[in-house]
């Protein structure tokens, strides 16, 4: 290879090692933290729960409505996981009292499930504790829109 040659070909091999250098440092997406919660005007403990999603980094924005369940319906949350509000996020719902550990584990993990649950409204759930009183165990499943349910975590 000519001297003309060889200078051509170390810059182009330098062009490409700083284009895949690139494409290898660029960021990945963020990570999904914006949700839409649905809830009733009336309901204090929904109020709570928005809190513990925002003190652990999330952007909420609630909607208050006078038919929630109508609404449940409408998303796809099966009654059987029914809780007092619903959220939204990416393609996910969450349903009642789900810690942000959870949703974030959601996220990460990508199940092809329609969402995650804490059904009924269990004592010691985020926006369900009680001063005095020892928190209940509960479980976080997820959900399909036919109502099929797994474990997702214990508390």
């Amino acid at each position: 290879m000519n001297p003309q040659g060889r200078v051509i070909f170390f810059w182009l091999a330098g062009l490409m090692t700083l284009v895949l250098a690139g494409l290898v440092a660029s960021p990945a997406p963020a990570e999904t933290t914006h949700m839409v919660v649905y809830k009733s005007a009336s309901c204090g403990c929904c109020g709570l729960w928005v809190k513990h999603m925002e003190q652990n980094g999330f952007t909420v924005e609630v909607k208050e409505l006078e038919d929630m369940t109508a609404m449940k319906r409408q998303l796809g949350v099966p009654p059987n996981m029914d809780s007092c509000h619903t959220g939204v996020i990416g393609n996910y719902l969450i349903e009642g009292h789900v810690p942000a550990d959870d949703v974030r584990r959601l996220l990460a993990e990508k199940p092809s499930v329609k969402g995650i649950a804490v059904p009924g409204m269990v004592v010691g759930s985020p926006g369900m504790e009680v001063p005095g009183q020892k928190p209940d165990p509960y479980q976080v499943v997820t959900f399909t829109t036919t109502g099929q349910s797994r474990l997702f975590a214990n508390h």
